[in-house]
């Protein structure tokens, strides 16, 4: 993992301040859920795994993993991890910090999540910076849609070896 990365659960007492003061422009959050709304949704399903980045001592980001075998409308693969809401703070954008993110986090489920054999997530269609940054990553894109709330959501598989 990078020097002063760290991607760890959600912790009340001590990230509930810094995701208060989380900065997301409005032209990115209709992509995705604000943090605070993260740990809302973790509240009231506990298959829902809200996530935090730290670079140092700074809140740069926050994801949920969300785990139920059941629940994955995406894929018919009970052993897939769905990754939900990845979004990093605007003042640590354009570092890359979100592609290093994401290159540690299969080995980081791997350890946390033996069970899983994939991580799948879905993006707005025209969200192409982020698109690209998946891509990137080594996430596919195996042509699979879905119909969201928004308009049609491209499903990028990931899988863990």
């Amino acid at each position: 993992m990078m020097a002063g990365l760290i991607i760890r659960p959600f912790i009340m007492e001590t990230d509930l301040e810094a995701l208060s003061n989380y900065c997301l422009p409005i032209e990115q959050a209709i992509y995705t859920s604000l943090p605070l709304k993260v740990i809302e949704d973790f509240r009231k399903d506990k298959y829902n795994l809200p996530m935090v980045i730290y670079l140092d001592e700074d809140l740069i980001g926050c994801f949920a993993l969300y785990t139920d075998k059941a629940g994955n409308q995406y894929t018919s693969n009970e052993n897939a991890i769905l990754l939900k809401s990845f979004s990093l703070d605007l003042r640590h954008q354009k570092k890359g910090l979100a592609f290093k993110t994401l290159k540690v986090l299969p080995d980081m489920i791997k350890l946390s999540h033996p069970d899983k054999d994939e991580i799948i997530l879905t993006v707005h269609h025209s969200n192409v910076p982020a698109i690209n940054l998946y891509k990137k990553a080594g996430f596919i894109d195996k042509g699979y849609r879905f119909n969201g709330e928004e308009g049609e959501e491209f499903i990028f598989h990931f899988a863990l070896d």
